[in-house]
C-alpha cells in the first residue's frame, strides 16, 4: 500500500541521479544495477494479478522515460490497470522534457525529490511534504497541477 492505493505490482528500475539524502532505496542510484527486462517479461508479470495496479518507482523511471512508456502503453493497451509513478522530478519541468511522452500515459504521478527535513510519515503515499500526488490526465487536460483526490480511499 506504500506505492500507491490498493493492491499493486511495483515495476523498481535502476538509476536515480537526484540521489536525495535519506532516500529509502540508495541500492536504486546506480544504473548499473538490476537487469534489463523486456516489455513483454514485464506484461507477462504484470498480467498475472488482475486485481493489482501498476507502480513504477526506483531509481526515477524518468531516466528510462523510452521504455516505460511502451510498457505503460501496452498495459493500458492490453489491461484497464491505473499506473502511478514516482519521480523526483516535477510535473512541470517533465511537462517541457522528452519525459513528456512517458507523462502522457502515466494515470498518477507523485513528483518531487525527497526532502529529509519535510519528512513527514502520517502523508498519504509519499514521504516528504513538497512532493504532490497529481492527477496527470486532469492536470494536462487542464494545463494546470491538479492533485490527485480520491473520496473513495479509506485507510484503516
Amino acid at each position: 500500500m506504500v506505492d500507491g492505493p490498493g493492491f499493486r505490482t511495483s515495476i523498481y528500475c535502476a538509476g536515480c541521479r537526484h540521489q536525495c539524502p535519506g532516500c529509502h532505496n540508495p541500492q536504486s542510484w546506480a544504473f548499473d544495477q538490476g537487469r534489463e527486462m523486456t516489455t513483454d517479461e514485464l506484461m507477462h508479470i504484470i498480467e498475472q494479478d488482475p486485481y493489482a495496479n501498476v507502480t513504477f518507482s526506483g531509481g526515477d523511471p524518468m531516466y528510462q522515460c523510452d521504455g516505460f512508456a511502451e510498457l505503460a502503453r501496452a498495459i493500458h493497451r492490453k489491461t484497464n490497470k491505473d499506473i502511478w509513478c514516482y519521480t523526483g522530478f516535477t510535473f512541470e519541468t517533465l511537462i517541457t522534457r522528452a519525459q513528456r511522452e512517458l507523462l502522457y500515459e502515466l494515470d498518477v504521478l507523485v513528483d518531487g525529490p525527497y526532502i529529509e527535513r519535510l519528512r513527514d510519515t502520517e502523508l498519504l503515499f509519499r514521504g516528504s511534504s513538497n512532493q504532490r500526488i497529481i492527477d496527470v490526465q486532469a492536470s494536462l487536460y487542464a494545463g494546470t497541477v491538479v492533485l490527485w483526490k480520491d473520496e473513495h480511499l479509506t485507510l484503516l
